[in-house]
């Protein structure tokens, strides 16, 4: 059976209508509220004008707004957008004209960013505002307050028939260039992102049913993703979860403290996060002189999409040693590939030496999966289930979903890895982001991984410097610990027993603070702006 992700949350929503469902900055939704609002949503936006296959943006932070306009898109065929707050006007521009938007839920306080790209956008006919509408930006755009808009329509589902084919867009800016919209259909990101799959077995699911077995096994599950909306992450925690009539909590920002408040709050079970850039703050909170939070119910932590340090899965499982932790790695364009369940004191080759998921290989030079234990660096790959493309680039989808030597279409993760000999995948790093000293190709998450680890380092951004005599030269951008200034020979003899010689930095650049996008992946192009400016 293939699915659409608009019929399975009705079908979530007819199975557990009394279920609370989402819990966002004091607002609660149960199933049933959730889906007569995401109606009233939907029929407010089809009044103006929305249509099958027509694009809706949504800009805000997380919120139960963002939730509800979500599922009203994809109840109309509709595809939503998912716009980075944290764009400037040019970036804003760039992605609102490349995503063909014909129209805008967004919230007010970004009104001022919205009114300064308007022109450019002759696509963009009809804009809900997030608020009471009573800023100068919400009138100048013609903007109708949300509760006004859900008001005014109906509650009812008279929806025409959905289909698989039908099309969810991830926008993802990754680690260079400008955002790219990835184009899955229905029925293979549900497989791909939204458990569709299980990644431990393989095994997959056949019917709504199934969906709701998992739901019913052992109760609804409390989960909690934290990274932004706008992050694939907390996307298909958001609407995976609904699927086994799971609770979601979230948080319009992310705050140490509060998150450990929410946990105990809401009874959360499982705590998504994005790598070292949450889990650092978390397990420092915990250790804050005073801290008393209460974590019984939490039983599991899912780090995904950015990396998580060995040093900091130990310091978590020291401190809550009865988690069940795991890595998942996976991208927009491949979805999940792996999984691993993490231990303490393992030795770490650059990422998480993952357990793959059904589809997943390691692609050599010519395209061809590589055997086990080949002991060969190639391309991580994912077939069966993947997307049809990027969003109006053909080229960039010629390169990155590619026909193999075997017969089979594969999407390119970007990353680099090795397979095992027990069939595991360890993964090596962005090929985007390697660097190239004397020939080697060096991964900057190996070397971070090794830098973080250093007790003065609280965080780190590894770069590539242009070298006469090297081709580059590695660079370590680093956030120290307050008060604290470690040397490039104290970070190179700690590295040393972690990396080969000629993977040590180079040169050493502290920064007050080292930039993250808000799910916690590293800004690549700012250390290496941030490292010439400094050495130059």
């Amino acid at each position: 059976m293939d699915f659409n992700l608009g019929d399975l949350f009705e079908h979530a929503a007819d199975t557990w209508p009394e279920r609370e469902y989402l819990v966002a900055n004091g607002q609660r939704r149960t199933y049933a509220e959730m889906e007569a609002r995401a109606n009233r949503m939907a029929h407010h936006l089809a009044a103006h004008g929305v249509r099958a296959g027509d694009h809706v943006g949504i800009y805000g932070l997380n919120s139960v707004e963002w939730v509800e306009t979500l599922w009203a898109v994809f109840k109309l065929r509709a595809t939503w957008v998912n716009i980075n707050y944290r764009y400037v006007e040019d970036e804003l521009a760039y992605l609102f004209e490349n995503a063909d938007l014909v129209a805008l839920v967004y919230e007010e306080a970004f009104g001022p960013r919205v009114v300064g790209v308007r022109e450019g956008l002759p696509l963009l006919r009809h804009s809900v505002v997030i608020g009471d509408g009573s800023s100068a930006e919400a009138a100048a755009l013609g903007s109708v307050p949300y509760e006004e808009a859900l008001a005014g329509a109906s509650p009812s589902r008279d929806f025409a028939p959905r289909s698989a084919d039908d099309r969810y867009i991830l926008f993802t800016g990754g680690t260079t260039g400008l955002p790219k919209g990835v184009v899955w259909r229905h029925g293979d990101v549900i497989m791909a992102l939204g458990g569709g799959i299980d990644m431990r077995t393989g095994e997959r699911v056949r019917t709504p049913a199934d969906f709701v077995a998992k739901g019913l096994a052992g109760g609804p599950l409390v989960s909690y993703p934290i990274a932004p909306l706008m992050h694939g992450a907390t996307q298909w925690g958001v609407m995976g979860g609904s699927f086994t009539g799971n609770k979601i909590v979230l948080s319009a920002r992310f705050d140490a403290a509060a998150v450990w408040s929410l946990v105990g709050a809401e009874g959360v079970n499982l705590l998504i996060i994005t790598g070292d850039a949450m889990a650092r703050p978390l397990i420092e909170e915990l250790s804050r002189p005073g801290a008393s939070y209460d974590l019984s119910t939490l039983f599991a932590v899912s780090s995904t999409a950015a990396r998580f340090s060995q040093a900091l899965k130990d310091e978590l499982l020291e401190r809550l040693p009865h988690l069940v932790v795991t890595d998942a790695i996976g991208s927009s364009e491949t979805g999940g590939t792996g999984l691993t369940m993490v231990a303490k004191g393992v030795s770490m080759k650059g990422g998480p030496t993952v357990t793959p998921i059904a589809d997943a290989v390691v692609l050599d030079e010519s395209l061809k999966p590589l055997p086990a234990g080949s002991g060969v660096v190639g391309r991580v790959a994912r077939g069966g289930n993947i997307p049809l493309g990027y969003y109006k680039d053909d080229a960039k989808t010629a390169e990155t979903f590619v026909l193999a030597a075997d017969g089979k279409r594969y999407a390119l993760a970007g990353d680099f890895g090795l397979v095992e000999a027990d069939g595991s995948i360890t993964l090596l790093g962005r090929g985007s982001v390697s660097i190239n000293s004397g020939g080697e190709k060096i991964f900057p998450e190996e070397v971070e991984a090794a830098v973080v680890a250093h007790p003065e380092v609280y965080d780190a951004i590894v770069v590539g410097l242009p070298d006469p005599r090297w081709g580059e030269r590695v660079t370590a951008v680093v956030q120290p610990r307050p008060g604290l200034a470690p040397s490039l020979e104290s970070i190179q003899d700690h590295c040393r027993t972690r990396i080969a010689g000629y993977k040590l930095p180079r040169y050493l650049v502290l920064v007050d603070r080292v930039e993250r996008s808000p799910s916690g992946k590293p800004d690549y192009p700012w250390a290496a702006a941030v490292a010439r400016d400094s050495l130059s």
